[in-house]
């Protein structure tokens, strides 16, 4: 009995060499030896977070010819974006508090060692 994993855009951008490949093809489409071409691990490797970038839909691999090009398809990311927005909130609130109690000069309360 085989399992079959489903992969996230989470688990996608979990690594930084995925996040280095996104950002390459956000801005330009490219042959998987193009992508290669930026990092010095194998080929096959590049190979393998390509597979896991178009299993979460994050890239397309198309062939034309002999060439199979990656291009970004970026919408996924919007997931991602809408879950850390809930914490960016939350994280500004909390640094605001901080900043007016530190602009008002109060003194911190000491607490008591046990």
């Amino acid at each position: 009995m085989s399992i079959t994993l489903r992969r996230d855009v989470f688990q996608a951008i979990a690594d930084p060499t995925r996040r280095e490949i996104i950002h390459l093809l956000a801005n330009k489409t490219l042959t998987l030896n193009g992508v290669a071409e930026n990092f010095k691990i194998s080929r096959p490797a590049i190979s393998k977070h390509i597979r896991i970038l178009s299993e979460c839909g994050l890239i397309v691999v198309h062939q034309q010819g002999r060439e199979r090009y990656c291009e970004a398809r970026l919408n996924s990311l919007r997931e991602v974006s809408e879950w850390s927005t809930q914490y960016q909130k939350f994280w500004s609130a909390r640094l605001d508090a901080l900043g007016e109690f530190l602009e008002s000069g109060a003194k911190p309360r000491k607490t008591r060692k046990r």
